[in-house]
């Protein structure tokens, strides 16, 4: 990965320690989000969770007009101005004093890290040749997910000292990268609206409703994503009703995120630079299959053993599906529409938050291993509909 890395444009290499620094001021806050929101604003967990997961829900709709932007504006003004309001962002939260400001401002943080990272994907498609597109989008997920692992700890030292401090640090990190940004950033990429042929929004949006191959992924990616996207919430779900004892779902749920997190950063990077656009949908079904693999591997656990066992199968699955999703948005968007593509692929976030939704629904009226079922349905579902789109792109 390094030796790829050396050979990728300075451009690149920023654009990628751009997207995994703003991802770890994000996470940095994760570990005491509902805390803060508990003490400061006085919210039940209910409340915490319907404000944190509509504010993500949100932001995934907006996306969509965000890569609108990325194709009409230049790419260096954007991410300089997304990144400077990510961190004013995080100023007004650490300001809220009620929940609808602090509500505000959360939406308005996840939105300017989505279009930062939308700007990014297609920066990697404007500045590298198609055969290492597939290379650079495993180490941006890789990076990624060592920011998801590294900011949470980095987050609760600084709790420690401060309860606002995790907020104003992310702040610091955007003002740092909207000034390093400026000074370095690739000021060639030019968006539509410059070369003179940019469409209005609402033209580019029935545009793409009547783009079938884009709808399919976008349906698969939504189902997809019910499965993978928070599968650490239903999965505490299922063990506290099956489990009784919080002191061992705790346990188990931490052996599950770690044994995801080092597969995740060992094995993207060798698996992922291997997935090209001519055998998309072998790769594909594969990780499908890895999904329903570890979800029967979950239905059957009875140890912690098999439960990481079945979570390292899951995560294969996982380590699969989200580079091909890239690869296929790359090998459908048009030059001209890959940010608003882009802020497509984002709606699966809807399936992220539907996940702990429906599960929870779930347990409360069948038997707690059905869920898992379900779950593969889900899986099952979003193949049919990812195959419908590769066959379409084929035709194309």
């Amino acid at each position: 990965m390094l030796r790829a890395l050396k050979g990728y444009p300075a451009a690149v290499r920023l654009l990628l320690f751009t997207t995994f620094t703003l991802t770890m001021a994000r996470a940095i806050t994760l570990p005491y989000l509902v805390v803060y929101l508990s003490t400061h604003l006085g919210l039940s967990v209910g409340q915490t969770g319907l404000l944190v997961g509509g504010a993500m829900l949100l932001a995934s709709l907006l996306s969509l007009y965000g890569g609108h932007l990325v194709d009409t504006l230049r790419s260096h003004t954007l991410i300089v101005a997304c990144t400077l309001v990510f961190a004013l962002a995080f100023v007004g939260i650490v300001a809220s004093t009620s929940a609808a400001p602090f509500f505000c401002f959360l939406v308005v943080a996840y939105l300017a890290q989505t279009v930062v990272d939308i700007a990014a994907k297609a920066g990697f498609c404007a500045l590298l040749p198609e055969n290492r597109r597939g290379e650079v989008f495993a180490i941006k997920y890789t990076f990624n997910n060592i920011a998801w692992a590294a900011g949470p700890m980095l987050g609760v030292m600084l709790i420690e000292a401060d309860d606002h401090l995790p907020f104003v640090v992310s702040a610091l990190i955007g003002l740092g990268l909207s000034l390093a940004y400026y000074r370095l950033g690739e000021r060639s990429l030019l968006g539509l609206r410059e070369a003179g042929q940019a469409a209005s929004f609402a033209q580019v949006g029935l545009g793409m409703l009547r783009d079938r191959r884009l709808v399919c992924f976008t349906l698969g990616g939504v189902l997809s994503a019910v499965v993978f996207g928070q599968f650490t919430a239903y999965l505490s779900q299922y063990l506290v009703v099956t489990q009784h004892d919080p002191a061992e779902v705790a346990r188990l749920a931490s052996y599950l995120v770690t044994t995801n997190a080092l597969a995740v950063i060992g094995l993207q990077y060798l698996i992922g630079r291997r997935i090209t656009r001519q055998r998309l949908m072998p790769w594909l079904m594969a990780g499908m299959a890895m999904f329903v693999a570890g979800l029967l591997g979950f239905s059957v656990a009875a140890s912690a053993l098999v439960w990481c066992l079945a979570m390292l199968v899951f995560t294969l699955g996982e380590i699969i599906v989200i580079p091909a999703e890239f690869m296929f948005i790359d090998l459908i968007a048009p030059e001209h529409l890959r940010g608003v593509y882009y802020g497509a692929q984002n709606l699966s976030n809807l399936g992220a938050g539907l996940g702990p939704i429906l599960v929870g629904l779930a347990l409360g009226h069948v038997v707690p291993v059905t869920v898992f079922y379900l779950l593969i349905g889900s899986v099952m579902l979003a193949a049919l509909f990812y195959w419908l789109g590769t066959r379409m792109a084929r035709q194309a």
